[in-house]
């Protein structure tokens, strides 16, 4: 399976270090270079299976989408090189995805499918850590319902 991610996934599991979630899940994981120098910045480095890939070219309609540089050439990329899905969580750069037909997946769905496939023991767990380490928000509601889906409840 093919994935390209954008940075907020990506740097939001390897602050709770458990980004080795994506190729046990995913098999290959590609971004583009907006996400790379993102990423960068919060890390000293990255995963030796993050492949580093270049768009040849921005639609259009991003460009005028108000998406930032890293959302920007994830899609494109997306686009051009057939991902089965996005790793995106902001909620514009979601809407622009689906718009053009790809596949979206946030990190709540990333921790769903872990723990389905026997790679994540806790969603609720795993949702701590990313409220308290990476300071991440989620909706109480939403987390509740995301983990009652996976058998596990309050």
């Amino acid at each position: 399976m093919l994935v390209v991610s954008d940075t907020s996934p990506l740097t939001a599991l390897l602050q709770i270090g458990r980004a080795e979630l994506l190729p046990a899940l995913f098999g290959r994981v590609v971004i583009p270079p907006a996400v790379q120098r993102e990423l960068l910045r919060a890390h000293a480095a990255l995963p030796p299976w993050l492949e580093v890939r270049t768009s040849g070219v921005i639609p259009e309609s991003l460009r005028d989408a108000r998406l930032d540089a890293g959302e920007t050439e994830a899609l494109a990329l997306a686009l051009e090189i057939r991902a089965d899905i996005v790793l995106m969580d902001e909620r514009l750069g979601r809407r622009a995805a689906r718009a053009l037909g790809l596949r979206v997946m946030g990190l709540l769905g990333l921790l769903v499918l872990a723990k389905q496939r026997g790679k994540l023991s806790s969603v609720r767990a795993t949702v701590d850590d990313l409220r308290s380490v990476a300071g991440c928000w989620f909706d109480d509601d939403l987390v509740a319902e995301v983990c009652a889906s996976v058998g596990e409840h309050s």
